[in-house]
């Protein structure tokens, strides 16, 4: 038994010695950017789509997990953990969603600031963050306009939407900063999580859940539905909660995760190459 406890330990102490490194990170997501930003337009929409369809499950499954808890201040830690549900299904799929996209495709910008560059991560930004949206919208007519879910799953559905929409135009944009720059973490963490990421995925999203912050897929999901059942206007939703989730979400992503994890490994690269001459 101490022999198995020992080498225990010592299996413990390698795998924490084989940790990856940022740059080891780093170079794993701008690999697969590369790879991602040659993704034909009509590849990239399909995806995206799919995307879209997957995350409208988050609302779907917190939603029913709320009708039928009881009302009490706890309720929110458990019925959250149904937010969770969208992401899993589209990361493991590897499906396009476009919070991710506010890390990896900004990376290889970082390394080659051109205007072809450039134009390329617009394209793909544009193409997935669409089709995102008009997967949601679908499942939200759905929901909206057919007997799919009981009248009081269907309440619960319009309470998350209210409550989205609730804080306003500058809370939303503030709390997507949160949804972003969490969401970029985790995309951050992924390629050298193993077994690991799919818990990976549950804690960051459920962190995002429990702080009500903005997400501008998940979160226009809900929107959308309200829209969808009357109770608000398409234009009120755009402005109150989809634009400014996605202004939040991009400035999260890309400043606090991508040129900032980006500047930690372009200055360890100059200071080992400094070292080395």
């Amino acid at each position: 038994m101490a022999a198995e406890k020992e080498d225990y330990a010592h299996e413990q102490v390698k795998e924490i010695g084989n940790s990856p490194s940022a740059t080891a990170i780093h170079d794993a997501i701008y690999k697969e950017a590369e790879s991602e930003l040659e993704r034909p337009t009509s590849n990239l929409f399909w995806s995206g789509l799919a995307a879209g369809l997957s995350m409208s499950l988050s609302m779907i499954v917190e939603g029913i997990l709320e009708a039928y808890l009881p009302e009490a201040k706890w309720t929110v830690l458990v019925s959250s953990f149904g937010y969770s549900v969208g992401f899993v299904i589209v990361i493991l799929g590897k499906q396009k969603l476009f919070t991710e996209n506010t890390l990896t495709p900004i990376l290889p910008l970082l390394h080659d600031k051109t205007l072809e560059k450039f134009r390329n991560v617009m394209r793909l930004w544009g193409v997935v963050l669409l089709a995102n949206l008009v997967g949601t919208l679908l499942v939200a007519l759905t929901v909206a306009h057919t007997s799919a879910f009981d009248p009081h799953i269907l309440d619960t559905f319009a309470k998350l939407g209210h409550e989205a929409m609730k804080p306003g135009f500058g809370t939303v944009l503030l709390r997507g900063v949160f949804a972003g720059w969490l969401i970029a973490l985790m995309v951050w963490l992924l390629p050298h999580a193993g077994s690991a990421r799919v818990w990976i995925v549950i804690l960051v999203t459920y962190v995002v859940a429990i702080g009500h912050f903005s997400h501008v897929i998940a979160g226009s999901m809900e929107t959308f539905t309200i829209a969808a059942m009357g109770e608000t206007t398409w234009g009120d939703v755009l402005l109150t909660y989809t634009l400014p989730a996605l202004i939040g979400n991009i400035l999260g992503g890309v400043v606090l995760v991508a040129a900032i994890n980006h500047a930690q490994t372009q200055s360890g690269e100059k200071e080992k190459s400094h070292t080395q001459a």
